[in-house]
């Protein structure tokens, strides 16, 4: 029936009801926020209205303004479709340019809702709070969909909660204040398609103190050394931070928990806040504990029940922990494998379980969970960070969840990890390093071994003590959407890039982890995660990226497990298994995914190669495992893995895993085998003896001085491709243009994995864009990004072209990615290569294709991903560095080509890897009588073990052969030269020279 009529209904009732049940009727009136009537438009942000939103192009629902004849309010309501596979749903922002509504006097929100009864949740979310309506504090709650037809859903606003998961700005005080309110979003059901239809989103209710007042406690957890005393303060809250009307009573007693009354001295009472008093007074409550007879015990509880009138209580009853003390594993003075067989032999199957187990920060909430799982581990997963998002607010965040780690039995800290896999990537203000393909072409061990550093003093600097990097992927297909994670596709130079272990780690034997600098490193993804073949990937609509492998046994040991064995002799503290399926040729099993192989991961690295340190698994890598969830977890930690990443299903793990241990599936060997390594790599952290963050290192968070390292691996990780009429380096008396997609955005240059999983264009963390750095060298520059601005009268034209962000599959060639320009890339390079002489820099994870084109541009430049300091990138094109870059991965021709590697039977792309022009003042001259005389030098070198002065002459000789081969490019050229720089990297210096003279002579 129409609204009309059901209030008529709704008053005849009334008047038929006792007074007593009336009184509802004193209730303010029903306040609208939306009728969808037509009042509110469909529009984005600053503007107020409605608008969709999703995870990818298809997630997004879609909505319309629908006349029902039974509209709850009205004549329309708002109705749609959806189909979401990751999430999806819309939001209803007030317009920014108006302030900010007062939701303080009401008891809550309601809103019609057409029931489907397919027993889906949908989530209601407030923003309140903040600048405006996308940068507030999101507070959430959600509704069941089990009933048919419209049902008005009432939700008072204590329902609502503070997201953990994500915020898109920094947080305002987490409190749901209600008195600057910027709309609200609704969050629709993911895995099926679907309809639904809502009408009349309304205030209602009166607010009561009951409601708008809550009792906190500064904390859920108090450690205490035995016989100290833990302070718990009490703290008065209310929305809006008005005085209270009416008095709150807190009565208080130490009852329950693991503790016995000869630990501490039981307290109970009560006070009160009185009516009147202040939002933010505090009561403080004080619990002694005793020191008693026994030498050694674990970790005691002590409750703090809070019985609280007049107010809401706090989520959780506040436990004081009396620590553990005088247990053998807690003494910093014995060798750590004895620190480990303590710990092991005192703990429960649960407990040991636990250890195994990784939660993602988002799903734990406040952590209560870390306690009643005794869980090993978090994470954050890329673009899951704190509120805000600083290094404060991170270190913050981690204290708050190793605090959670201290009321279990033994205080096991927790590791926590992150995917700092370029710079600390996840935090705004971070060093962002180039991404590995450019780290790759500086062919500076050294300098990525600083980069290494850098990255591990920021991110323990705010609390974290595990990166799970560096990918020793081999890249062996440019369709690969994460090939820019990788140093390039020959294992040698990958080998040789493993330096930044050292950077991450410290020592080899692990004794520098304990450093407030250093951090565990992670070798992923084992094994094989860059040889998968295009087409074979069963993931979504990707089409490369955790597919499968095929290799003979002699290829997977030359290629790819190469890197793995360095990895392991440099002490890699953590290994990940890949995505990714394995199929060895000839050994009858087919493909089989990685975290399934027990030959690989126990047989190979573990008893193979010696790895002592642990293994973690993917995000959700064993949900792929072939069969049920019971079937996944027995497979894969019978394989080897000793922690599972289950990032929101840790709980179905953690039980699962305990009923294959009870049910003999799983030995307790291997459980404790896999617990010994992770406490192992615990204790070389020094977590046990420093549990919480040591920021002292924060304030060098983005310094000068660390910038300086990214841009030196900027400048170093400059391609030169070609360089006709020595356009490069450039003057700064030059009139410069430029132009291109890629010219002024810190979000393209930096690439996925920064602030966000994909990554994103524009300003999204501070830096310095390759136009800015531009500027600064150039007494006269134009920029037009799309070229449309006059050409006429410049010298000098530079157009900076590319990709935009992307990681992993999604980035796949074939899943809505190509290595084409953009139409309008190509556009501004046409036309400003015929207007003038010209430089193009492609900023890109991956060779672009340009074919024909290159005869139009006189410099190309392959600029990669070079992060947030362009500085680096001005320092190459204005002669501050020479170009000394080389292709870590070979450019082809065309993407029919692909793949094209290194040492193929048919090899003719359009540049070679290792390719790479200069611009020192002075480029080696000679020819095959000079680089006869080298081969006999470079001889003499090799045998002498001189290998800086092998790899020099190797230099020259290369140097004098791309003199000579320029832009004629061919088969015969390009196959020696590119096999003399694998030589090169493997340390066969004459080989190399032989094969460079047989390149010149083919030129």
């Amino acid at each position: 029936m129409r609204r009309t009529a059901l209030l008529v209904s709704a008053a005849l009732l009334t008047s038929l009801l006792p007074l007593a049940v009336a009184r509802a009727a004193d209730d303010p009136p029903p306040v609208p926020v939306d009728r969808f009537e037509g009042e509110v438009p469909f529009a984005n942000p600053p503007a107020g209205g409605l608008f969709t939103w999703g995870s990818d192009t298809d997630d997004p629902p879609t909505l319309r303004l629908s006349s029902r004849d039974d509209a709850p309010e009205g004549d329309q309501v708002l109705s749609g479709t959806y189909d979401i596979s990751g999430y999806g749903g819309f939001t209803h922002d007030f317009a920014f340019a108006e302030p900010a509504h007062d939701w303080s006097a009401h008891r809550g929100i309601r809103l019609w809702w057409e029931g489907q009864d397919n027993g889906k949740k949908v989530a209601l979310e407030l923003k309140d709070g903040g600048a405006n309506g996308e940068a507030s504090e999101l507070w959430t709650t959600s509704f069941t969909d089990d009933f048919t037809g419209w049902k008005q859903i009432e939700i008072p606003f204590t329902d609502f909660a503070y997201r953990t998961d994500y915020q898109p700005v920094g947080g305002i005080d987490h409190v749901l204040g209600l008195t600057q309110m910027w709309g609200y979003a609704v969050t629709l059901p993911v895995g099926a398609p679907g309809q639904f239809a809502m009408d009349g989103v309304e205030l209602y209710g009166r607010a009561d103190q009951s409601l708008r007042a809550s009792v906190l406690t500064d904390s859920a957890v108090y450690p205490v050394k035995e016989g100290g005393t833990a302070t718990v303060k009490v703290t008065l809250a209310t929305t809006g931070s008005a005085p209270i009307d009416e008095p709150v009573t807190v009565a208080y007693e130490t009852t329950g928990g693991s503790a016995s009354t000869s630990d501490y001295t039981p307290v109970k009472g009560e006070f009160t806040f009185p009516a009147g008093t202040a939002s933010g007074t505090t009561r403080t409550v004080r619990v002694h504990t005793l020191k008693d007879k026994a030498a050694a015990e674990a970790a005691e509880t002590v409750p703090l029940k809070l019985t609280v009138t007049g107010a809401k209580a706090p989520a959780e009853t506040p436990q004081v922990v009396i620590d553990a003390h005088g247990l053998p594993y807690l003494n910093s003075k014995l060798p750590v494998r004895k620190r480990v067989a303590d710990l092991l032999s005192r703990m429960s199957l649960a407990e040991k379980t636990g250890q195994m187990t990784q939660a993602e920060r988002g799903a734990v909430g406040t952590g209560a969970d870390i306690t009643a799982d005794d869980l090993g581990s978090l994470l954050s997963g890329g673009g899951s960070t704190p509120t805000p998002n600083t290094p404060a607010a991170w270190a913050k965040m981690i204290d708050s969840f190793q605090l959670r780690a201290r009321a279990t039995r033994f205080q096991i800290p927790l590791v926590y990890g992150v995917d700092a896999v370029h710079g600390h990537n996840n935090l705004v203000g971070a060093t962002v390093m180039p991404h590995n393909i450019g780290i790759g072409a500086t062919r500076d061990p050294a300098l990525a071994q600083r980069t290494g550093a850098v990255t591990a003093a920021e991110v323990r600097a705010t609390g974290i003590p595990w990166d799970f990097a560096p990918c020793l992927c081999v890249t062996r297909d440019e369709r690969w959407g994460r090939s820019y994670e990788s140093f390039g596709e020959d294992p040698a130079l990958v080998e040789s890039m493993e330096t930044v272990v050292q950077g991450l780690q410290g020592a080899r034997d692990g004794r520098d982890l304990k450093d407030d600098d250093k951090v565990l490193a992670t070798a992923k993804h084992f094994v094989g995660d860059g040889g998968t073949a295009y087409g074979s990937s069963t993931t979504g609509t990707y089409t490369i990226d955790q597919g499968v492998t095929t290799v003979t046994r002699q290829q997977l040991e030359a290629i790819h497990l190469a890197p793995y064995r360095t990895a392991v002799d440099r002490g890699v503290g953590t290994v990940m298994p890949s995505y990714s399926s394995l199929d060895i040729v000839g050994d009858g099993r087919g493909p089989v995914k990685m975290h399934a192989r027990a030959d690989m991961i126990n047989g190979v690295l573990k008893d193979k190669l010696g790895f002592d340190g642990f293994v973690i698994s993917d995000w959700n890598g064993i949900d792929q495992i072939p069969g049920d969830y019971a079937s996944d977890v027995r497979t894969s930690v019978n394989a080897g893995v000793d922690m599972v990443m289950a990032p929101y299903a840790y709980k179905d793990f953690h039980t699962a895993l305990v009923a294959e241990v009870r049910a003999g599936r799983v030995s307790e060997k291997r459980i404790d085998d896999a617990v010994s390594r992770i406490l192992t790599q615990k204790f070389k952290l020094g977590l046990f003896e420093k549990p919480y963050a040591d920021t002292s290192g924060a304030s060098k968070i983005g310094s000068a001085g660390h910038r300086a390292v990214a841009r030196q691996a900027a400048a170093e990780s400059q391609v030169l491709l070609k360089n006709s009429g020595g356009v490069l380096p450039l003057k700064k008396s030059q009139k410069v243009y430029v132009a291109g997609s890629n010219a002024d955005d810190i979000g393209n240059q930096s690439g996925g994995w920064t602030v966000t999983w994909q990554g994103a264009s524009g300003d999204i963390t501070p830096g310095t864009t390759i136009l800015e750095a531009m500027r600064r060298n150039s007494a006269q520059l134009t920029y037009s990004k799309d070229a449309s601005a006059p050409t006429a009268g410049h010298d000098v034209g530079v157009v900076v072209v590319g990709e935009a962000p992307y990681a992993e599959g999604v980035g796949d060639v074939g899943n809505g990615n190509d290595l084409e320009l953009s139409a309008a890339d190509r556009a501004a390079v046409d036309k400003v290569c015929a207007a003038m002489k010209c430089a193009v820099l492609i900023v890109s994870g991956r060779p672009q294709l340009i074919g024909d084109r290159l005869g139009g541009i006189d410099a190309l430049v392959a600029s990669w991903l070079p992060g947030t300091e362009g500085d680096g990138v001005a320092d190459v094109l204005y002669g501050r560095r020479a170009f000394t870059g080389r292709l870590p991965v070979t450019w082809p021709r065309s993407e029919a080509q692909l793949p094209i590697n290194v040492g193929d039977p048919t090899y003719d792309p359009q540049f070679p890897y290792g390719w790479g022009l200069t611009t020192l003042t002075k480029v080696p001259e000679g020819g095959v009588a000079t680089l006869t005389a080298l081969g006999a030098a470079v001889g003499a070198a090799e045998r002498a073990g001189a290998d800086d002065r092998g790899r020099a002459l190797v230099e020259k000789a290369r140097l004098i052969v791309q003199q000579k081969a320029g832009p004629r490019m061919t088969a015969a050229v390009a196959a020696p030269f590119a096999d003399a720089e694998h030589l090169l990297l493997t340390g066969r210096y004459g080989e190399a020279v032989r094969k460079l003279t047989q390149a010149y002579r083919a030129a």
